[in-house]
């Protein structure tokens, strides 16, 4: 029997790449977009290339079985029963747009065929936390080449989830969301983004020193100082840092930000009307924007529709 659990989307909102290098990342479940596996007696085109999709994920896990690297205790022979009978993964979160699409997933495979998973809880230790975004990492990898393991976890969990390091992970609490006039949103390109080939870009760069040193630098400094306003509700903090971090990702992270967004984000940045950042790996999909005026953010960026995940 199927689990009828929903696995949730998740935003990233602080820490794309740089957890890759130890700055800070937090994220949230996106409660918009969810997916489930199922099984359905007459198909349809969606559903039979779900099928066909996770059969390739069953055998990349069989490969890894074969050579003694699967991380975790996987019930292979029960998965691909259950796909000979039709199962496909039914889900509306968008591929490509940096929500979690692979995450959940792979949250869902864990779910259901982990014989010594670890449970789904709020209390887990912390080693049970990074043992789990370990073997979520090497799980999700068949997806994105090299994955942190996160996407995994928050879609598993649907709790908030905070990195302090790569060896420091747990929930964590969120701000209520207020009525202020200020807000996080998110706004869509309208395009895919193919996060594999930008992770391979961003792994080339990380080799030159300059790029590592602005990383472990500006950019962790920044993304950092972000996490920490956000949590403690300043607002003024968070805006003036997230203007900071706006920068450095249009100046080094150009390849992730569609084209047509340049002049845009530089006009965020100009303007103090809002700031624009990543939302997961880029190149299309959607874009997190903040602001502290929402009315005047929407006034600067009308024909881009925003939907507001936050106030504050």
């Amino acid at each position: 029997m199927l689990k009828e659990s929903l696995y949730y989307s998740k935003i990233l909102l602080f820490g794309e790449y740089g957890i890759i290098h130890d700055s800070m990342g937090l994220s949230i479940p996106y409660n918009d977009y969810n997916g489930k596996l199922l099984f359905t007696k007459k198909p349809n085109e969606d559903a039979l290339d779900s099928n066909k999709k996770l059969e390739k994920f069953l055998i990349h896990l069989e490969g890894l079985k074969a050579s003694n690297n699967l991380p975790c205790s996987l019930n292979l022979d029960k998965f691909r029963s259950d796909l000979e009978q039709g199962m496909h993964f039914d889900s509306s979160i968008p591929q490509g747009f940096g929500v979690g699409s692979s995450g959940a997933i792979v949250a869902a495979i864990y779910d259901n065929y982990c014989k010594d998973k670890i449970a789904s809880n709020a209390n887990m230790s912390n080693s049970q936390f990074i043992d789990l975004k370990k073997t979520f990492g090497s799980l999700e990898s068949f997806y994105h080449g090299k994955s942190s393991g996160l996407d995994p976890l928050i879609c598993y969990l649907n709790l908030p989830v905070l990195i302090k390091s790569k060896e420091e992970v747990g929930t964590v609490g969120l701000p209520d969301t207020t009525k202020g006039k200020g807000a996080i949103f998110l706004m869509n390109t309208g395009s895919t983004g193919k996060t594999q080939p930008l992770v391979q870009h961003f792994m080339e760069r990380c080799k030159e020193e300059g790029f590592r040193k602005m990383l472990k630098g500006q950019f962790k400094k920044y993304n950092d100082a972000c996490i920490d306003a956000f949590l403690n509700k300043k607002s003024k903090p968070l805006l003036r840092n997230m203007k900071g971090l706006s920068s450095i990702l249009l100046e080094h992270f150009k390849p992730m930000i569609p084209k047509v967004y340049h002049n845009l984000w530089q006009e965020g940045i100009d303007s103090n009307a809002y700031y624009l950042k990543l939302c997961g790996s880029g190149g299309g999909g959607f874009i997190l924007g903040f602001t502290e005026d929402l009315e005047k953010a929407q006034s600067k960026l009308e024909g881009y529709p925003l939907n507001v995940i936050h106030r504050f």
